[in-house]
């Protein structure tokens, strides 16, 4: 390359680099602003919520979280409602997923590819063509009003995904170290245990993540199926709406509960997030 090529061809990078920089800079502007100003607004008195003026400078009060906590809302039962209910299920999604998964990817049988293709479209259909078709079943079960209930339905959507997921990340270990376990005396269950799960951990833990955050902000399933024992935290927000008036001082603190968790659950097992996400896996076969 000569330097009167070499010249423009940097500028272009260079231009293009910050081209990228701009366009995600915006992004991150376009996703925490607003996630920045309910944090500030849940922390305003209720005069300055609805103030007409924005006011960046103010005295910050707890009086809505205790409200919310201590009042006659008590957000505590919706809370553990939705910890368990959505833990519950991602769990169960990526122990079960992990399972079937580690079959598809080993499996050689005809037609594996038209199976993993199957498993997946099941997510893709939407939840307002399946949610009478469950309603009728749990009511027949049962399991209306129920926290099982919960998981069962947030576990028939994020279990395909999990084993669709998951299937691609067990196809990337070579078969041949299992085949070593094997032969240094490992059962298969301990080939799986102690040589495959070892190697998909960042798989497992964005599996579980996805799955745990698709079932915690859940609000179709949980309106459909729960009652006034299993209510979850979307619920609770929209209860707040009313025909009388919003209280945006208290939703803005509900809404502050419902995503901060998962930021902080984002937060503590980024570096899974990212690797998992970036192995290249997340095609399938």
């Amino acid at each position: 390359m000569t330097a009167a090529t070499a010249g423009p061809l940097e500028r272009g990078t260079r231009t293009s680099r910050t081209l990228v920089r701009v366009v995600l800079a915006l992004a991150l502007i376009w996703t925490l602003v607003p996630l920045g100003w309910m944090l500030l607004s849940s922390l305003k008195p209720t005069a300055e919520v609805t103030a007409s003026t924005p006011d960046l400078w103010f005295a910050p009060t707890l009086e809505h979280y205790r409200n919310l906590f201590g009042g006659a809302n008590n957000l505590w039962p919706y809370l553990s409602n939705s910890v368990i209910a959505a833990g519950a299920s991602a769990l169960l999604a990526t122990a079960l997923g992990a399972l079937a998964g580690y079959g598809l990817a080993r499996t050689r049988a005809r037609g594996k590819k038209h199976l993993s293709f199957w498993i997946i479209s099941t997510r893709m259909a939407p939840i307002a063509a399946v949610v009478l078709p469950i309603f009728l079943i749990f009511r027949f079960l049962g399991l209306i009003d129920t926290l099982p209930g919960l998981v069962l339905a947030y576990l028939s959507f994020n279990l395909p995904f999990a084993i669709w997921l998951l299937s691609a990340f067990f196809a990337e270990v070579p078969a041949s170290l299992e085949e070593s376990a094997q032969v240094a005396g490992c059962t298969n269950w301990q080939a799986f245990r102690y040589v495959v799960l070892p190697l998909t951990r960042p798989g497992l833990v964005t599996t579980f993540v996805l799955c745990l955050v698709f079932a915690w902000n859940d609000y179709a399933f949980a309106l459909v199926l729960s009652g006034p024992h299993t209510q979850t935290l979307p619920i609770a927000a929209s209860q707040l709406v009313t025909q009388t008036g919003i209280d945006w001082g208290q939703l803005t603190a509900i809404g502050t509960v419902v995503v901060v968790p998962m930021m902080l659950v984002g937060l503590a097992v980024r570096r899974w997030l990212v690797t998992g996400l970036t192995m290249g896996a997340v095609t399938g076969e």
